[in-house]
């Protein structure tokens, strides 16, 4: 049954907190939000809606949030800009306010002529005080401090770039690159699945053979140290942490103090994962059994003082979240998944209870601390190695949307998340029944109490080994679909969240890391958006297919976005000989995903292609009745006579795959996420024969050529 429409009472309630109750879809309709989204979106927003007077009671204190603070939560503020801040005091009394750098530096900030009529707070009188923050402050993370008498108040004060300066590589020319699902990219030293080894592998190849500038992997965030194993790295346990199935657990330095005995029981180990690399889907689960065990051999061996000292600096590094991380691990492989069947006192990472069992199991924690910094040594080791090989840019990493709801994170942040709620997209082309994530959003409001330093330093880590970074969904920074428990896809609506603060944030982090940032701003997007990720120097994503003119024609090469990464296809179609096939209007058809009759979206896809195609053979790239490797070769070729500054190009098309690696909107009903590398004939292609094929040089030519 449909919701009712909201009351104006509650459409204003709603607007104030950022949500919204209207919206245009993808078809260009006009839909009122129904009351009871709106409800349980404000309510897991911490507002009472549970009936008329708690709405108008909510409605009351409005207008003064904020003003029980004497500063902001946090200032984000952009270089070369000045910036009002309002200081909140008793009426009448004086503040000093001043901000110290982060080498040290104090700066007196000068008060602004800017009249607020005083309100009562709480009872008191309270006044509002305006202070300039000066367009000239260095880069960085400061902090704003204000005294009133004896009390002194502070918070973060980030100054970022307004615009982030392209990387010296592409100043004056384009790069390009490879698209890698790492874990689909197996060799005959794999356990299973691809890992960091094969990626420095490939990379090496990429940049020696290909003349590539980098490679853009899927999340490596970290997933469940206990079966079963969520595939889906886009929804991993932890985004500030990486997935230890990517050790290469040859390349440990410790292996070398390990006795005859241990070597032979740790290849016995390696021989039963390998044969796991003639399966036609990825076993995690009988991936880690495996590693695992191994692992935790090497971890018994002894460290050299200089590594000790190494590990114990990393440790002090990551400091309480590692801590915390690591005991979930622990917990997670003790009391089992999810964590809401644990205990109530070891919900709380803060209880007693949680500390006790930390001391208890002190083992087990300090070797997932330690699986972090093997990993961590790998990762890093990769980067320098594909510098070292002739990489303008390196590994491109990717920062999935959120979370698991029963992952570390969730239970780690939990006052960060949002509950009872999950983060999704509305109804689209491809998926038109809309899509549901599970994963529990950031709370806008608590994310800035909190300084924003959850994300912070889930950024800091996933560039500490970065030439870029790519954001998944990268509206989600402006905005996030929020479905509410119990109701479906299509019954959600818009959070809006601080995209100054939020980019600000990000910018300034892939600066200082000499990294770039790729927004993926594909389906649903404001176009406002994109103007404003250029602004700022954030590279968009141009899907090949996707890119229409405001006719709805095929965009010409001349045309695409100069600041974007522009690829044909992209992991959640198929590759693009599966694409040309119609295999994505074949399998959303299997799978029951589609609202219009095959017939219909079958035509609409070939006459879309159709116009591709023919544009194609205009400019002279394809001659009609082309075969299918020619077609994909004018694809590709096309690319390279864009603008674009970044071009990438799947690895499946490296070896004719047909199949798509996800299905949007589905779960067990297609293996997403699950599927090696392959061939044109479905037969898996290990490492070693994509590093030997014609066909792989053939097709990487036709965009590295400039």
């Amino acid at each position: 049954m449909p919701s009712s429409e909201p009351s104006p009472a509650l459409t204003e309630l709603a607007r104030a907190f950022g949500v919204a109750t209207e919206y245009w879809d993808w078809q260009g309709n006009h839909v009122i939000v129904g009351a009871r989204t709106i409800s349980a979106v404000l309510h897991s927003l911490g507002v009472d809606t549970s009936d008329d007077g708690a709405v108008a009671r909510s409605l009351a204190g409005v207008a003064d949030r904020g003003w029980g603070r004497t500063l902001p939560p946090i200032v984000v503020c952009r270089q070369g800009s000045t910036r009002w801040v309002p200081v909140h005091l008793p009426d009448g009394q004086n503040v000093q306010v001043w901000t110290t750098l982060e080498d040290g530096t104090r700066l007196e900030l000068p008060q602004v002529d800017n009249y607020v009529n005083p309100r009562i707070i709480e009872g008191q009188p309270t006044g509002e005080a305006t202070f300039e923050i000066p367009r000239d402050l260095p880069l960085g993370w400061h902090t704003l401090n204000a005294r009133i008498g004896q009390d002194g108040f502070s918070s973060p004060l980030v100054v970022s770039p307004a615009v982030m300066v392209l990387p010296p590589a592409l100043q004056q020319r384009r790069a390009w690159g490879l698209l890698s699902q790492l874990y689909s990219v197996r060799s005959r030293q794999s356990w299973g699945l691809g890992d960091l080894a094969d990626l420095g592998d490939m990379m090496a190849w990429a940049a020696a053979d290909l003349s590539a500038d980098f490679v853009l992997v899927n999340p490596l965030h970290a997933g469940e140290p206990v079966a079963p194993i969520e595939p889906s790295p886009y929804l991993p346990t932890s985004r500030r942490f990486l997935n230890p199935i990517y050790i290469r657990v040859e390349d440990i330095p410790e292996m070398g103090y390990m006795s005859s005995a241990e070597r032979q029981l740790l290849e016995w180990h390696a021989d039963d994962a390998r044969t796991l690399n003639e399966a036609d889907t990825i076993d995690r689960d009988a991936v880690w059994s495996a590693k695992a065990a191994a692992l935790r051999t090497v971890f018994n061996q002894p460290r050299s003082s200089r590594r000790e000292r190494a590990f114990t600096a990393f440790c002090d590094r990551e400091g309480q979240g590692l801590l915390d991380f690591a005991t979930w691990c622990a917990l997670a492989e003790q009391e089992g998944l999810p964590w809401g069947d644990w205990s109530a006192d070891l919900q709380d990472p803060r209880s007693p209870a949680v500390e006790a069992v930390r001391d208890q199991i002190g083992d087990e924690v300090e070797f997932y601390r330690w699986l972090q910094w093997i990993v961590d040594e790998q990762l890093g080791a990769v980067q320098r190695q594909a510098k070292e090989a002739g990489m303008s840019i390196g590994v491109i990493h990717d920062l999935a949307v959120g979370v698991h709801p029963e992952g570390a994170d969730a239970w780690g942040l939990a006052d960060a998340l949002a509950r009872q709620v999950t983060v999704g997209a509305p109804p689209d082309q491809y998926n038109q029944l809309g899509q549901d994530w599970s994963q529990p959003p950031w709370r806008p409001d608590r994310l800035e109490e909190l300084g924003y330093t959850p994300y912070r330093d889930m950024l800091r880590t996933v560039l500490r080994h970065a030439g870029g970074i790519r954001i998944d969904h990268v509206i989600g920074l402006f905005r996030l679909w929020w479905v509410p428990e119990g109701l479906s896809a299509s019954e959600g609506t818009y959070v809006r969240y601080d995209h100054e603060a939020l980019i600000g944030i990000l910018a300034l982090e892939a600066q200082r890391a000499g990294a770039l940032v790729v927004g993926e701003d594909l389906g649903v997007v404001e176009p406002w958006v994109r103007d404003y990720l250029r602004e700022r120097g954030i590279f968009g994503t141009s899907i090949l297919w996707f890119e229409k003119d405001a006719e709805g024609r095929p965009l010409p090469a001349e045309a695409y976005r100069e600041l974007c990464l522009a690829t044909v296809t992209t992991h959640d179609l198929p590759p693009t000989a599966g694409y040309l096939a119609g295999e994505h209007i074949d399998l959303r058809h299997d799978l029951g995903l589609l609202t219009r009759p095959v017939e219909e979206e079958r035509a609409l896809d070939k006459a879309a292609q159709g116009e591709v195609l023919g544009m194609l053979v205009e400019r002279g790239l394809l001659r009609k009745g082309a075969s299918g490797t020619d077609v994909v070769e004018a694809l590709h070729r096309f690319l390279s006579w864009t603008p674009a500054k970044l071009l990438g190009v799947a690895v499946p098309d490296l070896t004719g795959d047909h199949r798509a690696m996800n299905q949007p909107g589905t779960d067990e009903q297609y293996p997403n996420w699950r599927l090696p590398l392959a061939g044109a004939d479905g037969k898996p292609v290990l490492l070693e024969e994509l590093m030997t094929s014609r066909w792989a040089r053939r097709l990487a030519r036709c965009v590295a050529q400039r």
